[in-house]
């Protein structure tokens, strides 16, 4: 699948990188510049920094998700093992219409293009890791070669893309 392009504005990802206070993978810097954020096969949605909309906006949302994670975690849900190890997080890049996000998985000291990818449902603890950076992940998971249980909506037989821009 290839998605059309849609003519994305620049972005200055150093001030991005600023705000969000760690450098981001550059797949995803690459797939943002190529073609802005959107919706994969009418399922996943592809965060973007400055998207005019809010829920897929990637700065908003790294926010909202550090908040939820912060109240849901010191009020006793279990966190992740992943997140055990002093220094790391979880930074959102995609998410769905029933509130799965799809997470970097960043480790203290790890450079961005090696985090790997983790899964949360939308209302619930259950979380997946895989081993593989975001592209290779959002490949996968469109194509069926990586099943989520959470993303259980995919694959679908047919690949659309549309830019978030048609959203606005």
């Amino acid at each position: 699948m290839v998605p059309t392009a849609s003519t994305p504005s620049g972005k200055d990802w150093r001030l991005i990188e600023d705000e969000v206070g760690t450098s981001l993978p550059r797949d995803y810097k690459e797939l943002i510049d190529t073609y802005g954020g959107g919706l994969f096969d009418n399922c996943l949605w592809l965060l973007e920094p400055g998207c005019a909309n809010k829920h897929y906006d990637l700065l908003t949302e790294i926010r909202e998700r550090a908040e939820a994670f912060e109240l849901l975690w010191g009020h006793g849900e279990e966190k992740p093992s992943e997140l055990e190890e002093e220094g790391s997080r979880v930074i959102p890049w995609a998410t769905t219409e029933n509130g799965e996000f799809v997470f970097w998985l960043a480790r203290f000291g790890q450079e961005p293009d090696t985090w790997t990818v983790m899964v949360n449902e939308g209302r619930g603890a259950e979380w997946e890791h895989h081993q593989m950076t975001c592209t290779s992940f959002l490949l996968a998971v469109l194509e069926g070669d990586v099943r989520s249980e959470i993303l259980w909506e995919l694959p679908v037989a047919e690949h659309k893309f549309r830019p978030s821009g048609d959203f606005v």
